[in-house]
Order: structure tokens, then C-alpha cells, then sequence
């Protein structure tokens, strides 16, 4: 048991020095490039050339110079779209979405919270989902700068209704070409179907392409934690991201634009923006070869913020005379749910990324989330799940309180042998070693269990914190699973479990050294848990309750044993 311990702090230790790394990273990123590299940069903040789209794209087709400090448009003017889960904010000019409202998730628990926004064209918070269409040989066709009509603000889900659109117009009186761009909302649904349709009604084929981005700035960093370290916003990725069948799942940082851009033709993948519980991803038509690039837009404007803009561009498009095309994509602008998005593309599920932790936290999920489908509760599904692990690891558990009451019995001949040699610690612990293998105890019995912590100690902290799921799912007394128990309860519950296994684990042969971290680390665990997920300290409350219970079981046992063959 002594090595138990010595075990479970360097498990500590090591899982606090992975998150402070962790937290390095996050705070200390790689240097970007010097001004001179950034201004070369910034001559590539105009879209690409359609000439590098691919399947044959016109070549003077180009997307308008990004402009580096938006111009918002009066909140009056703006276009509102409602569905039962989501609520977009359009602006005419362009057609771009520069609010989204997630209706069934509020920003903190409390009556009341607004939802959180996702989408925000405010400077601070700046994101934004653009599309348009670029011409080629002559052809108009409107960017996300252009000027679009619509026949009103405001539109909503009726009850009963399935889907609502919203349609705007653009046309070009000089070549009779004319667009209708088209936002499809669905009930219950996070995925935003959007279309352009071409309609030709002049005298020359036209010729275009069209393209969708995602344009954001980077979020202001999270509030400072106690114990920044535990800070699960610090330990979370933000930035780009992107997938390809034949390079799966990229992360971009956004330290990473200028240095590493992203310039690549796929088909079948997808762009997006990712943070800790949320998404914004374009997702073009399937079958159909899109370039993919980025481009950091350097800071201008009186905050200073750099802009980073994620962008695809789809193939040519010819529209005869008299004839018409449409264009298709979707938009989704959603929380993480990992049991769907999968549905919604290929590896968009992803996007839950739990780093190196991924082939343990992912099946902890998978798992947890069946559990919950039995129990219909988190909080339950946490405690089931620790059932599940105490009786898989039954065995190893109870050769370690085996020999912790072996050794236990074994403590007045401990005793004695620390009389016997007095300050002569080498001696000593040869006879003790003499003592275990002639009374087959192994001190070591306590390790394995103890190690086997490690992974699902990270495993179940990342699936906490990074799961939405779990977001603001309460519990008993406590509001937030992902969060610390606001009331320290688990934290105490915690500490009397391991005053409790204290009692029961033998402290003869252990140096005042060892004795003394013993006694602190109720105190040491307990402070560590306050800033813990309650998810994971309910954990590890239910777990310490049952391995105390094991172990009282199991010491009463054998000694009832000894009893009675003494009788």
C-alpha cells in the first residue's frame, strides 16, 4: 500500500506536468514570422485566383481584396432567420451570416443565460460565415461584398412547419445574370443548407466559380484560473480546421497562417473553425473537387486584431444562354455532438479532439454515452461506469488489499526488525525483504491497480471538459458536471475515503518522510479536486468508496481467517 501511494502522487504529478505543458503551449505558442514576412502575407489576402481551383477554372475569375476593417452593418437592416434550435443573423450585403444564436445552449447556468453566439460580427468577438461567387471573361457575379435584396426580415419556423427559407436576390441589368442565394433552415437540425442559383438571361455564356469561408478573428483568451494549468478553455484547441479522405483530420493554428498556410485541392473533405464545444464548418457538395486555402489578413483596424480566413473554392461553372445552375453546400453551426456529426460528414466528428488521449477518451465516451442511454442520467452513467471498471479490475484490486493485510499482520515483526537495526537502513531493508518472500507478500501488489488510474484518470478529465454533452449537465446538488463542485462536497467526500484507506493500510517500515506526505495527501488531493471537472471528482469519490469497502472486506476477512485457525 505504501507503494500504492507513492504510485497515485507521481500519477499526480505527472498527469499536473502534462497539463501545465499543455498550458505552456497554449500561453507560449510559436514565434510568427517577423513584419517583413507578415507584409508579404498580407499581398495574399485577396481569394486566389480561380485559375488555381480546380477542374479548368476561368483564370481572371478572383474573389474581391478582403477588407481589413469590416463595416457592420445597422443592426435594423439585418435579415433574421429562426428555426427551433438556431437563430441567424444575415446581412444583405453579401448574404453573410454574421450572427448565430444556439437557442438549446446558454452561455452560463442560470435562468435567463442568453444562448450562446456562435457567430458574432462584433470586433472582439469577430467570426462570420461568407459565400459568393466569382466571374470570369467579363462575367458579374456577386461576391460577399455585393448587395442582395429580400422581400423581408424576417422569418421564422411556424409550428408544424419542417424547414424555412430564405431566399435573396442579386441581378446585373447590364448581362441579364441574375442570382438567388438561398439559406435553408431545418427543424432540430444545425446544418444550414445554402444555394446560389444562376440564371442566365443574357447573350453570353457565363462563366464563374463559387466559394465559401469562414473568417474570424482570435477569441480574447479565457479567464485566468486559479490554477491555470486546470484551466480547461486554456488546455482546449481554437483555430482552423480541415479534412481530406487521403490526410483525415488537420488542425491549423492560427499561429500557424503565415508560416504553414493551407493550399491544397480536395473533394470529399471540409473547412471549418473549431473551439471547445462548438463549430462552424462549410461542408461543400460530395464528389466535386474544391481548392482549400487560408490566409491571415493582417491587423489594421484600432484593435489589432489579425483576421484568419479559411476558404473553399468549387470548380468552374458555365452557364449557357437561357439556361441556369445552382451551387450547394452546407453550413454547420453547432455544438460537438460526437453522435452525429459523423452523419453530417466524414471524420466531422473529429473536431472533438482529444489529443494523445484519443484512442482511451474516445471509447470512454462511446461508452459512457451508451450508459447514459440506459440510466437516462450523466451523474448515474459516471457511477455505473466505475462499477463497470471495479469489477473488471476486481481481481487486481484484491491482491493488493491481500497483501496489505498480509503485511499489515506483519507490522510487530516489522517493528521489531526497526529496533533491531536501528539507523542501519541497509540492513533493514534486507531483512524486510527477507520477511516478504518468506511470508510471500509483494509489496508491489498495490502498483498495477494504481497505474491503471493514469490513463483513465486523463482519458475521463478530457472527456469531461471537451464533450458538450456534458456541458451544463447537472447533477444532485451539482449544476455542471464539466465544472468544479461549486460546494466542495465530492472534494470532502474524496478526502474521507482516503483518511479512510489510511486506516486500514499498514505503516510499519514507512520513514517519517513517507509518513508525513501519507497524512498530507488527503489534504493535497482534495485541494487538486476542487478545481477538477465534478464529473471526474464523483469519479473518483464513487471509486475510493468502493476500493475502501473492498479493502475493509477483504482485511476482515483474512484476519476472521487467522481467527479462526488460531482457534
Amino acid at each position: 500500500m505504501i507503494n500504492q501511494t507513492r504510485t497515485l502522487l507521481v500519477v499526480a504529478l505527472l498527469a499536473v506536468a502534462y497539463l501545465l505543458w499543455q498550458a505552456w503551449q497554449h500561453d507560449y505558442p510559436a514565434v510568427p514570422p517577423p513584419p517583413a514576412a507578415a507584409a508579404s502575407a498580407s499581398s495574399a489576402a485577396s481569394v486566389p485566383e480561380a485559375a488555381s481551383a480546380p477542374v479548368a477554372a476561368p483564370s481572371s475569375a478572383s474573389v474581391p481584396e478582403t477588407v481589413n476593417t469590416p463595416v457592420q452593418t445597422p443592426a435594423a437592416d439585418l435579415i433574421t432567420a429562426s428555426s427551433d434550435v438556431l437563430r441567424l443573423s444575415i446581412d444583405p450585403r453579401g448574404g453573410t451570416i454574421v450572427g448565430a444564436d444556439l437557442l438549446d445552449y446558454p452561455q452560463q447556468v442560470k435562468r435567463g443565460s442568453p444562448p450562446v453566439r456562435l457567430l458574432d460580427e462584433a470586433s472582439a468577438h469577430y467570426y462570420v460565415a461568407q459565400s459568393g461567387l466569382v466571374g470570369a471573361e467579363g462575367s458579374a457575379a456577386p461576391n460577399h461584398l455585393a448587395e442582395f435584396t429580400a422581400s423581408t426580415k424576417q422569418y421564422s419556423l411556424a409550428p408544424g412547419q419542417k424547414q424555412v427559407v430564405v431566399s435573396l436576390d442579386w441581378r446585373d441589368a447590364a448581362t441579364g445574370v441574375s442570382v438567388v442565394k438561398r439559406y435553408t433552415l431545418t427543424r432540430g437540425s444545425y446544418v444550414v443548407g445554402v444555394s446560389q442559383q444562376i440564371d442566365n438571361h443574357g447573350a453570353q455564356a457565363w462563366h464563374g466559380n463559387a466559394y465559401q469561408q469562414l473568417d474570424r478573428v482570435e477569441p480574447p483568451p479565457p479567464p485566468k484560473h486559479l490554477l491555470e494549468f486546470y484551466n480547461p478553455d486554456s488546455l482546449s484547441f481554437t483555430g482552423a480546421a480541415w479534412y481530406s479522405p487521403d490526410d483525415k483530420f488537420q488542425k491549423l493554428a492560427f499561429n500557424k497562417f503565415q508560416k504553414d498556410p493551407l493550399d491544397k485541392t480536395v473533394t470529399d473533405g471540409w473547412i471549418a473553425m473549431s473551439q471547445r464545444f462548438f463549430l462552424g464548418a462549410w461542408i461543400p457538395e460530395s464528389k466535386q473537387a474544391e481548392r482549400f486555402s487560408s490566409v491571415e489578413v493582417p491587423a489594421k483596424d484600432t484593435d489589432g486584431k489579425p483576421r484568419y480566413l479559411i476558404r473553399e473554392m468549387g470548380p468552374s461553372l458555365t452557364v449557357a444562354p437561357g439556361a441556369s445552375t445552382t451551387s450547394t453546400a452546407s453550413l454547420y453551426i453547432g455544438p460537438k455532438l460526437q453522435n452525429e456529426l459523423a452523419d453530417i460528414a466524414p471524420g466531422l466528428n473529429l473536431t472533438v479532439d482529444y489529443g494523445m488521449f484519443t484512442v482511451i477518451a474516445a471509447p470512454m465516451f462511446k461508452l459512457l454515452s451508451f450508459l447514459h442511454t440506459l440510466v437516462r442520467d450523466w451523474g448515474l452513467a459516471i457511477i455505473v461506469l466505475v462499477l463497470i471498471i471495479q469489477g473488471a479490475t476486481w481481481k487486481l484490486t484484491e491482491a493488493q488489499y491481500k497483501s496489505g493485510a498480509r503485511m499489515r499482520k506483519l507490522q510487530p515483526r516489522m517493528k521489531a526488525l526497526k529496533e533491531r537495526f536501528g539507523d542501519d537502513k541497509q540492513k533493514y531493508q534486507q531483512a524486510m525483504m527477507e520477511l516478504y518472500k518468506k511470508e510471500k507478500v509483494n509489496p508491489m501488489a498495490g502498483c498495477l491497480p494504481a497505474l491503471i488510474t493514469m490513463p483513465i484518470f486523463l482519458a475521463l478529465y478530457y472527456v469531461l471538459i471537451f464533450s458538450v454533452e456534458l456541458r451544463h449537465v447537472p447533477f444532485l446538488w451539482i449544476p455542471d458536471l464539466s465544472a468544479a463542485d461549486p460546494y466542495f462536497i465530492l472534494p470532502i467526500l474524496y478526502a474521507l475515503t482516503m483518511l479512510g484507506t489510511q486506516f486500514l493500510t499498514p505503516m510499519q517500515g514507512m520513514d517519517p518522510n513517507q509518513a508525513r506526505m501519507m497524512k498530507v495527501m488527503p489534504v493535497l488531493f482534495s485541494v487538486l479536486f476542487f478545481f477538477f471537472p465534478a464529473g471526474l471528482t464523483l469519479y473518483y469519490t464513487v471509486r475510493g468508496i468502493c476500493m475502501l469497502g473492498q479493502q475493509w472486506y477483504i482485511t476482515r476477512k483474512i484476519e476472521r481467517a487467522d481467527a479462526h485457525a488460531r482457534a
